[in-house]
């Protein structure tokens, strides 16, 4: 029995009970909208983050807090908590919510709620927030309202709290199973709304009991194995069942797929099985000597995609409908190993298996798609300088190659050109974000092999949240003296959809992070679907295309980021490899 000081309250003790024991869980990244229902959460947060035992990141909006800390667990593979207050400010956190489910993206919510009784009777915002998230979660919990009996807050409750959060935890990274995803605990809180934090809230860091079953930060990260080093990507499994791996006989022809979030895994099959691998820009296994250039094209060849016999899918793919016809043909065996979401069955008979083993394969087969890949191998770098002509004697030649040298660097950008260069920027310390935009897709298009960490929300595929995933991600990888980059990047409506998610409090430490915003006024990715031959002109434009003047400038400047605006490849490369330090957002104005 623990006994009840004068300022003590149930709600505030309910809340250090659930929070202390995530913290032994291994949490270590608390998101939170301030609210009055959940006072007693944020308070307990706050006093935890004082004690050096979490890293508290305060948002006003629930949808970007949402979106924080899915970031933070798409790069970290361990649970962000999310707290916000009642009413509205849970229903904003839905859409994180789906992409964590569909993307296997552990996510913690302790949603502050009104008591039962106050429920369906019209009082002040309460409405009916459990169930609000139902199939999408893989746990959702209606926690008991905290009671204080006899001036004490009886230790069986504790315990209660405490066990709630174990399961919410277990559910999240998804111990014994191999799905990670979101859980939803809401928390009833009775007034007083908050009191005294408990005596026994820890001051240091603490672990759990070594005789108690436990997902610490170590275990995790041995069992998930390091960012795309292995173990399937964002959605890899925490002590998934044992099963036999599925081995592949030589003979079908074969190709890997590799979707969003696939991991090391689908190269290394490529690899073992002397497989051509088609991997996505966003899949983590976009490298390797048998990486497929220009994959799209080739999956059209009759000889080379019209041959296909076998295919073996890893992660999400989205990208493109080459890779969808093909795992939507019936004369085509499918494999997809299981991931976090949905099980892949584009063609009503794709065989779901836990792993995949291969026995060698044609290498005539092998042969003719890397063949083919060199022929689609795209050099955007920049032409090197003629030095012979700019060192010649003979004034015509030196001038004209200072000439072709000054219309190089002052060639406007194009879409090629800004995805090449921002693939180049980045190296394995620094963080790669792809929007939801038609950007993604010239990547995926043009760009080769390089083994850096890339992140995109592709599990519903939306544009909202792209800057908030990207502070999230900037917030979990960004450690050490000399942390990476984290560099977004995203067309100009993902930007303005998102914009909220660029105030940053001044209390937290400054990001490094660059969000680089391609500005084709409106919505270009339609001009290359069907409706742009449908629709007439002005009735594209006014609800598909939606065109827009923001000034980005200007809201760089409101919410206190610094801003670059950037033409031609050589300032954009200037301005990509000599960071000036903290928030800045480089505009590139692009044709439409």
């Amino acid at each position: 029995m623990t006994t009840a000081g004068p300022g003590r309250a149930p709600a505030t003790d309910a809340a250090a009970a659930l929070l202390t024991r995530l913290v032994e869980r291994g949490l270590r990244h608390i998101v939170l909208s301030p609210g009055s229902r959940s006072q007693a959460l944020a308070l307990v947060a706050a006093e935890l983050e004082a004690r050096g035992l979490v890293r508290l990141h305060v948002r006003i909006d629930e949808r970007v807090a949402g979106f924080t800390a899915l970031g933070i667990g798409r790069e970290d593979r361990m649970p962000a908590v999310v707290v916000c207050t009642s009413g509205t400010a849970v229903a904003n956190l839905l859409p994180a919510v789906l992409e964590a489910h569909h993307s296997g993206v552990p996510l913690l919510l302790l949603t502050a709620d009104r008591p039962p009784e106050l429920r369906g009777i019209g009082a002040n915002q309460a409405t009916r927030q459990p169930g609000m998230f139902s199939g999408f979660v893989r746990l959702e919990a209606d926690l008991p309202v905290a009671e204080l009996r006899a001036d004490s807050f009886d230790a069986d409750e504790v315990a209660a709290f405490r066990a709630a959060a174990d399961e919410g935890w277990d559910a999240a990274v998804g111990a014994g199973s191999r799905v990670a995803g979101p859980v939803h605990l809401n928390v009833p809180f009775r007034e007083p709304l908050a009191g005294e934090v408990p005596a026994w809230l820890p001051s240091a860091p603490v672990d759990a009991p070594a005789s108690e079953t436990s997902v610490t930060e170590e275990t995790v990260e041995a069992e998930w194995g390091a960012h795309y080093q292995g173990g399937g990507g964002v959605g890899a499994a925490v002590e998934p069942a044992e099963s036999e791996p599925v081995v592949l006989e030589a003979g079908p022809r074969t190709v890997i797929v590799a979707g969003a979030d696939a991991g090391a895994d689908a190269e290394q099959l490529a690899h073992d099985g002397r497989f051509p691998l088609i991997a996505e820009i966003v899949s983590g296994a976009r490298y390797g000597r048998h990486l497929v250039h220009g994959y799209r094209r080739l999956l059209s060849d009759p000889d080379l995609g019209g041959r296909i016999e076998r295919v073996v899918v890893f992660g999400h793919p989205t990208l493109s409908r080459e890779v969808a016809r093909l795992l939507s043909r019936d004369d085509v065996e499918v494999l997809a190993v299981r991931g976090p979401g949905e099980n892949l069955n584009l063609n009503g008979a794709t065989l779901p298996v836990d792993a995949v083993a291969a026995e060698r394969g044609d290498r005539d087969w092998l042969g003719a798609w890397m063949r083919a890949s060199r022929d689609q191998i795209v050099d955007l770098s920049p032409a090197a300088p003629d030095a012979d002509a700019l060192a010649s004697a003979v004034p015509a030649e030196r001038l004209g190659a200072i000439s072709a040298e000054l219309g190089a660097i002052r060639a406007p950008l194009d879409r090629a050109g800004l995805v090449d260069a921002l693939w180049r920027a980045t190296w394995p310390h620094d963080r790669l974000l792809f929007g939801s935009s038609r950007l993604v897709r010239v990547a995926d298009a043009i760009l080769g092999g390089k083994k850096v960490p890339v992140h995109a929300n592709r599990g519903l595929a939306g544009i909202d949240g792209t800057i908030a995933t990207g502070l999230g991600i900037a917030a979990a990888s960004q450690r050490g003296a000399t942390p990476g980059v984290t560099r977004v990047l995203l067309g100009d409506l993902a930007f303005l959809h998102d914009v909220g998610a660029l105030l940053h409090p001044s209390a937290e430490a400054e990001p490094r992070i660059q969000v680089v915003v391609g500005n084709d006024g409106g919505g270009t990715i339609f001009d290359g679907l069907e409706v742009a031959g449908v629709a007439g002109s002005a009735a594209f434009d006014r609800v598909q295309y939606t065109p827009q003047t923001a000034r980005i400038e200007e809201l760089a400047r409101a919410y206190g980021w610094e801003y670059r605006r950037v033409t031609t490849r050589g300032a954009l490369d200037q301005a990509l490899t000599s960071p000036v330090g903290g928030r800045q957002i480089i505009e590139v104005p692009l044709e439409r």
